[in-house]
């Protein structure tokens, strides 16, 4: 069961016209860094990182020839960030792709100077990165994943899932700063409906079981899950234990609920990668970041696990089921 759902696009962001200046150069090869927050090696051969190649191709790329990557990953740890960040910049890219905000700032503190396409962009003016989302101003440009009123919509899942939730647990890895930010958007909202977020830190993959236990000790009806690096990739084992627990749990990436979990509503990631190459092509031919908008996809989907409602014992109301992108059986 498919359908969309659109959303207004954020700010200035809308349309960018053909550049006419500063042509991409014949006969050059440009280098491309890629430095990816959760994918597993060979990171080449991710899904997101493959959309990302054929919308290059699309625009006319051949790699080997005009192009070249240069690709690193973090493997779901943030603290190797900085390390990574340094040795992309020692290689002196023409422009280098940032899979999350973490990877962008880790980026940006490596060389103010590179021009840098951020993926999936939490706050990127309050964590310095942008002067604005219509004029970034610096070297960082993009698309964000999230709005502030993002966390609501999971608090309001939770809710028409679970009529009488009035607890709502949340993972915090206190490692990732974006994190402190999805938590105080979520308290806002949670406090003008009546309800309280019960956050869980956590540091390490290994604190993911104890989290949990301090949700169920506290408590509370669902889980909500923020995009995070570390969540993505233990994305099976933090569904199974949101399962163990009969904690119906949400997220803002489908690959969640693909995993196990039981919804979730945001950005489709697949078409953020598609659209940072747009913003490559552009620097390629002479744009500059800082006159780059960052962007909002229009396009925002809502998944459920069928599966996974059913052995929590939860039905899940007509009215979602009708509004679902996908519905996962």
């Amino acid at each position: 069961m498919r359908r969309r759902e659109f959303i207004a696009l954020a700010g200035a962001a809308a349309c960018i016209g053909p550049i006419a200046a500063g042509a991409q150069q014949a006969g050059r090869t440009y280098r491309i860094g890629f430095l990816a927050s959760s994918e597993s090696m060979p990171i080449r051969d991710s899904k997101r990182i493959v959309a990302f190649r054929e919308r290059l191709r699309e625009l006319g790329y051949v790699e080997g020839r005009d192009i070249v990557f240069e690709m690193r990953t973090a493997e779901g740890r943030v603290d190797r960030m900085p390390a990574l960040a340094r040795e992309l910049a020692s290689l002196k890219p023409d422009v280098v792709v940032a899979g999350t905000t973490t990877a962008a700032i880790a980026l940006k503190n490596a060389n103010a100077s590179i021009p840098i396409v951020a993926v999936l962009l939490s706050d990127p003016i309050g964590f310095g990165l942008a002067a604005s989302h219509a004029r970034p101003g610096g070297n960082v440009t993009g698309n964000l994943i999230t709005l502030d009123t993002l966390p609501g919509k999971h608090l309001e899942l939770a809710r028409d899932l679970l009529v009488n939730s009035q607890r709502v647990g949340m993972l915090v890895n206190a490692r990732n700063p974006t994190n402190a930010v999805h938590r105080r958007n979520a308290e806002r909202v949670a406090a003008t409906a009546d309800m309280v977020v019960v956050p869980a830190e956590l540091r390490t993959p290994e604190e993911l079981e104890s989290a949990f236990h301090t949700l169920v000790r506290a408590r509370v009806d669902a889980v909500l899950v923020p995009p995070d690096t570390m969540f993505f990739t233990h994305k099976e084992r933090i569904a199974a234990l949101a399962l163990a627990a009969r904690l119906p749990s949400i997220y803002a990436w489908r690959d969640h609920v693909e995993a196990g979990g039981l919804a979730s509503y945001g950005v489709h990631m697949n078409e953020n990668f598609r659209r940072a190459a747009d913003f490559v092509d552009k620097i390629l031919r002479g744009a500059k970041p800082a006159d780059l908008p960052i962007e909002l996809q229009t396009k925002f989907e809502l998944i459920v696990n069928l599966k996974t409602a059913k052995a929590l014992g939860i039905t899940v109301p007509p009215t979602m089921l009708g509004r679902a992108d996908e519905v996962i059986e």
